[in-house]
């Protein structure tokens, strides 16, 4: 269980049993569960690291290092990644996957982090294509960005694909083969809160509501640089940067289509699910989601710098509004953006969005567990 867990449900139930909700106590609470939805923090350790040999690698047992599929496996913070395999052998108390590759580092116990990224870009060489780093001007200043090419990518078919809140350019590596076949020179930019990107002026994500700027710039870029048609991907809350971006951006009218990967559809139901999740009383909840976006109350309570308009990035209710082609990948299992409100959008959007759903895959794991079919409906679209 995570810390975040524990901390969450322990004070939310302390504040629950002695009847101060709505209290100062409360408040304090509720700006608690905002900060933590909202402050960038660096991804913690969340496996150990077991045991090692030239062809395994044994990690304690968790129900990320049990799942089917091909992940990533980092270490030494960081600074040390490994990619891994099936699973070979499993206890209640351990698990051992097959080790594909050490691509930086020296594989040692000790704790790790286990994500879905499996490419782990620079320093790393084992990327199939050359991968060009290049810096994009952005509203905040300048902004780290890759450029990846194939030997089917066009000048003038520019992906942009967009990582995740707390994730990095690596989460979108697993797209680029897919891209790269048919046609799409792919750019992954980074964003404010990024570790090596600018830092937003009060240090707090905006949920897409204020991402969406830095990944216009990225547009941007692809024109100078030749695109006449330009496609977004996005992970998770690069999901809703993505959705943001077509909706306020003037380059929104030449973006042709958009693919989204675990995608946050509606930030309320997101931050309800969290909040259910971590025991934290629907009372609370509401008022946390009522601060964020109260012109008043905004900076004091969560640290923000302007309020948060948490129901413009409800889109099931605004499905009317699109006007983009969209695929949606979405695993019904799910564990961090519930798959409800991508359903509920292709089933108000059948003209224009395709759902995939899948099972098995945790958040944002679709590729990992079924890799071929992930490319090929991808490539579908994209074409």
């Amino acid at each position: 269980m995570s810390r975040r867990r524990v901390i969450a449900g322990s004070v939310a139930a302390s504040v629950a049993g002695t009847g101060v909700l709505g209290t100062a106590a409360g408040l304090s609470i509720a700006s608690y569960f905002a900060r933590q939805v909202l402050s960038p923090r660096p991804a913690a350790p969340d496996v150990e690291i077991l045991a090692y040999d030239d062809h395994t690698v044994t990690l304690s047992a968790t129900p990320a290092t049990g799942s089917p599929g091909r992940y990533s496996l980092y270490w030494d913070d960081r600074d040390s990644h490994a990619r891994v395999g099936e699973v070979l052998e499993r206890t209640d108390a351990h698990v051992v996957r097959e080790l594909i590759g050490v691509d930086f580092g020296e594989l040692h116990e000790g704790p790790g982090r286990f994500t879905g990224y499996y490419y782990a870009g620079p320093p790393a060489t084992t990327f199939p294509l050359p991968i060009e780093d290049v810096s994009i001007d952005g509203p905040l200043g300048d902004y780290p960005a890759w450029i990846v090419r194939g030997p089917q990518s066009r000048g003038d078919r520019w992906a942009v694909l967009v990582h995740g809140r707390a994730a990095a350019r690596a989460e979108t590596l697993r797209a680029v083969g897919a891209l790269t076949d048919v046609g799409w020179t792919c750019l992954s930019p980074s964003y404010r809160n990024d570790q090596d990107a600018p830092a937003d002026p009060a240090g707090r994500y905006g949920l897409g509501l204020t991402e969406w700027r830095d990944v216009e710039a990225a547009v941007a870029f692809a024109y100078a640089q030749g695109a006449d048609e330009v496609m977004l991907a996005g992970w998770s809350m690069g999901g809703a940067v993505c959705l943001q971006l077509l909706d306020l951006s003037p380059y929104a009218e030449g973006i042709s289509r958009v693919v989204l990967d675990a995608p946050v559809v509606d930030w309320q139901e997101t931050i309800d699910f969290h909040a259910r999740l971590n025991r934290v009383p629907m009372p609370l909840n509401r008022l946390a989601q009522r601060a964020v976006a109260s012109p008043a109350a905004h900076g004091h309570f969560a640290g923000l710098a302007e309020p948060l308009d948490l129901p413009a990035t409800n889109w099931v209710r605004r499905a009317a509004e699109l006007r983009t082609p969209a695929l949606i990948i979405h695993s019904q299992d799910d564990d961090f953006v519930p798959y409800g409100p991508s359903a509920a959008l292709a089933t108000a959007r059948p003209d224009l969005v395709r759902l995939e759903p899948w099972q098995v895959a945790l958040h944002c794991r679709e590729w990992n567990t079924e890799p071929q079919r992930w490319e090929r409906v991808v490539r579908e679209f994209a074409s």
